[in-house]
């Protein structure tokens, strides 16, 4: 990746992002991965799924180069089939799923200039045309979010936070270090509440 290559760039965050997804499931049981942790059942397994269906829609249908998968967000009558693994798939259909669609989605990215025209099939007609920089541009930043609510989850599940697995960008690893940070953050909320 260097700075003279800007489709180059973007594969890079947006690969960042991928990888990031992918590692918050590790040593995570299948319990864990499933389990909606927020009001909005958002869970780490669903996290990739969705991303795997987005990647699929973004890069394949949006620029008439359908993957041939078949995609619960356009086949459910369920709102949201696409965020939650059924019992019957497991962990690794799923990401092996996400795999597929990174593959389906670089070959796209390498196969198109950035200002090649796509439409995006579910927006409205007339408002739906992007070029590839733009659908690069707004699966980074969808792909990194969603790394975040994962960040989030699991922290919930159990401690583990940071970017990259191994190389957490995170100040400590301490646990008493963490709780006294809470403490303190907590106190100030208090303090704050009372005005």
């Amino acid at each position: 990746m260097t700075a003279h290559d800007p489709k180059a760039n973007l594969k890079g965050y947006l690969q960042g992002g991928r990888d990031t997804l992918l590692w918050k499931l590790n040593g995570v049981s299948e319990y864990d991965i499933r389990r909606p942790l927020v009001p909005t059942g958002t869970n780490l397994l669903g996290l990739v799924k969705h991303k795997a269906h987005t990647e699929f829609v973004y890069f394949g249908d949006t620029f008439e180069r359908p993957s041939g998968e078949p995609l619960t967000w356009f086949q459910s009558a369920e709102p949201n089939a696409d965020m939650w693994g059924t019992a019957k798939e497991s962990r690794e259909d799923i990401v092996e799923l996400y795999r597929r669609a990174w593959a389906h989605s670089d070959a796209t990215i390498d196969a198109l200039a950035l200002d090649s025209i796509g439409h995006v099939p579910h927006w409205p007609a007339g408002q739906n045309e992007v070029t590839l920089h733009e659908v690069l541009v707004q699966v980074i930043v969808d792909t990194q979010r969603h790394a975040g609510h994962a960040d989030i989850i699991r922290a919930l599940i159990d401690g583990v936070a940071g970017l990259l697995e191994g190389g957490s960008n995170m100040p400590s690893t301490d646990e008493a270090w963490w709780a006294g940070y809470r403490d303190r953050r907590q106190r100030v909320a208090e303090e704050a509440g009372r005005g």
